[in-house]
């Protein structure tokens, strides 16, 4: 699963429906230019305030080859990757054909459809003007699945069309986050979280199979806010969970849910004793779902990311607290405050060593887990930052068969419209933090970020937030105005780097090379890639902090 600051906005924004002659096309990094190669975007008639404002947050799905025939979606998955846009990040992009047409790739084949049952109760019909939903769907592909207004939209990766192949509409609340599992076995794989704090999950093949305009054969939790009527803010697959998920809501609370279980099963926890600390209460009964409650703070949790092995949990609120979870023992590891305001993202690097947040102090805080405290601040947004990532695809020059990361290389976007590229190189950053000796003068350190502080922070414990002289600093790399709006997200793929909007206009920008090599063959070019590529999966590090 691509998730960012989420929820209700209060402010409006324009929205631009051509490309602003301001904008370049492509930013240059020193590796080369990446290209703007296409667009996607909702359908014209779409009701962006049905149910209020809402941010758009994409998730990138990839469908594995179809195993038999459709099956009924509530089997369990024996493993879940990794939540929405991690999970699916690791997978290509659809095939171009290298046109400077702004418009998707689409269409992922040419099998029958097959009509899915199944019907949720408070979803309406949706008012979507397309007719060719799923025609072209034989069971495997790339998707985007974004949400904008009242709906949930499905674009085929792989298809030249330019809006979704698919629109499910919400008649009672807005669809505010979602998550997919790529490893799900012919089960539920997609998470739906709505502003209404209730949760569907639903199988994305048959949703694409399905030629009608409802969502089919979903599993409802938390209806009508039974458990948590406070609204989700974001939802993950429990990484190796065995179809385990977590939702947080904007009340503070994170519920972990079992996929096999009843969506409806009674589930009660007691009250929160104290607001500002953190507690873990679990259900009484064995066939509960929730399963567990989680109190992190007070205050709406904005955003969630598990490691990629699953080990640790971060999440990011409105009290401006990063805090990392050792999730199997279910205690806080460690974390930390902004320099200012809430923190609306965060995000991990593949080997489990750093994490990345933004917020509303404009700064892009890198922290360590060997630490567990920051290591290094980036300056360069005049806005809130409102998405980060690492490029895990992205290699260092000075790296090749060391076997060791040594340099990162990691976007933020934010709503100054801008994306921007750093490069981070723990070895060369010179850090002011040794105190002055009596009668000395002030030492700078440098070398591994371990020499940052003299100590690690005690485990356990929030940190405050840091004075501007004990964190360094870094400058991005590429500073590129992408969007004539605010930006809400960015993923990075083997082929590009994705970039959203909060109105639901997502751009696609080729790295250097690749869209040459596309517009000669896309189809060897993608199957190539493909294959000399490892999956997201066999990349996974386990983390190995004593703690």
């Amino acid at each position: 699963m691509m998730n960012s600051a989420n929820g209700m906005m209060s402010a409006s924004s324009s929205s631009a429906t051509t490309q602003s002659p301001a904008l370049k096309t492509y930013f240059k990094t020193p590796e080369g230019r990446y290209k703007l190669h296409y667009e996607k975007t909702h359908p014209s008639g779409l009701l962006h305030y049905a149910h209020g404002k809402t941010v758009t947050q994409v998730t990138l799905a990839h469908l594995k080859d179809k195993q038999g025939p459709s099956t009924p979606p509530a089997p369990p998955s024996s493993f879940s990757a990794s939540s929405g846009v991690r999970s699916a990040a690791a997978r290509l992009l659809g095939g171009s054909n290298g046109s400077r047409a702004l418009s998707f790739v689409g269409g992922n084949g040419g099998s029958k459809s097959i009509s899915g049952n199944g019907r949720v109760g408070s979803l309406g019909s949706s008012s979507s003007s397309n007719s060719m939903a799923t025609t072209n769907f034989d069971g495997k592909g790339t998707y985007l699945v974004f949400n904008v207004g009242d709906a949930i939209l499905i674009s085929d990766l792989n298809s030249q069309d330019k809006d979704p192949i698919k629109s499910i509409h919400f008649s009672n609340s807005n669809p505010v986050c979602h998550a997919f599992d790529q490893d799900a076995r012919d089960g539920h794989d997609l998470l739906i979280g709505l502003n209404s704090g209730d949760v569907y999950s639903v199988s994305l093949r048959q949703q694409l199979q399905d030629v009608g305009k409802k969502l089919v054969g979903a599993q409802h939790y938390n209806k009508d806010g039974s458990v948590n009527n406070s609204r989700c803010t974001s939802v993950a697959w429990v990484p190796g969970g065995d179809g385990s998920f977590v939702v947080a809501h904007a009340d503070g609370n994170l519920y972990v849910y079992e996929k096999s279980k009843d969506g409806a099963g009674d589930s009660s926890f007691p009250v929160v004793r104290d607001q500002m600390q953190f507690s873990v209460a679990h259900a009484r009964y064995s066939k509960s779902n929730p399963v567990a409650r989680w109190h992190i703070c007070q205050g709406s949790i904005n955003s969630i990311a598990f490691s990629t092995d699953g080990a640790y949990l971060a999440t990011v609120g409105r009290d401006g607290y990063l805090r990392i979870f050792d999730y199997a023992k279910e205690h806080l590891v460690c974390g930390g405050k902004s320099y200012y305001g809430a923190l609306l993202c965060c995000a991990w690097s593949m080997d489990g060593k750093y994490i990345l947040t933004g917020g509303e102090d404009d700064l892009v805080q890198v922290w360590s887990m060997e630490d567990r405290k920051v290591v290094a601040w980036g300056e360069g947004h005049n806005s809130w930052v409102s998405g980060v990532a690492f490029d895990s695809y992205w290699s260092s020059p000075n790296s090749e068969g060391t076997g060791e990361t040594i340099m990162y290389r990691f976007g933020s976007v934010g709503q100054d419209t801008q994306l921007l590229l750093w490069d981070l190189e723990m070895d060369e950053i010179v850090v002011p933090l040794r105190r002055c000796p009596p009668g000395g003068s002030p030492t700078y350190s440098t070398g591994s970020q371990s020499s940052h502080w003299d100590n690690a922070s005690p485990v356990g414990t929030l940190q405050p937030a840091p004075s501007m002289r004990d964190v360094p600093k870094i400058s991005s790399l590429v500073a590129h105005r992408v969007h004539t709006e605010p930006l809400s997200g960015l993923i990075f793929t083997q082929e590009s780097v994705l970039t959203v909007s909060r109105e639901g206009h997502i751009k696609i920008w080729m790295r250097p090379g690749v869209g040459e090599s596309q517009s000669n063959n896309p189809e060897t070019s993608l199957s190539t890639s493909m294959k000399e590529k490892p999956l997201f999966a066999n990349k996974i590090v386990s983390s190995s902090y004593k703690l």
